[in-house]
């Protein structure tokens, strides 16, 4: 039996600001979306591989999401990891680098991290 990659879910707060977000800081675009009562999901792409980031909005949620100890990330590879990084401190979203690893992490609205790496 072999299963494979489809999605991976991050609760958001603001799905406007978050749309946003993950648009001008890695690229990402609207796929689809389900309205729902009560919710909405929207999913994000690539455009290359089928791999999808699913937004999830729950109208009445107000709090922050509880995420832990942020021990877990999604990791993101680009070609281009100095103009990357240029635009992400423009952005002032970096949270934590690593130059002797040659990586740095992102922070999103709602205090997800994303692992950027150069392409090998």
């Amino acid at each position: 039996m072999k299963f494979t990659f489809y999605h991976f879910n991050f609760n958001v707060l603001d799905l406007g600001r978050s749309l946003e977000f993950y648009e001008k800081a890695l690229g990402l675009k609207e796929s689809r979306r389900k309205e729902r009562d009560g919710f909405t999901l929207v999913y994000l792409t690539d455009g290359e591989t089928p791999f999808e980031l699913e937004l999830t909005y729950l109208f009445d949620r107000k709090e922050p999401y509880d995420l832990g100890d942020d021990e877990f990330h999604l990791a993101m590879r680009v070609k281009d990891f100095e103009g990357a990084r240029r635009l992400h401190e423009e952005m002032g979203c970096i949270c934590y680098e690593n130059k002797d690893m040659g990586l740095y992490f992102i922070e999103d609205p709602d205090g997800y991290w994303i692992e950027i790496l150069p392409e090998k």
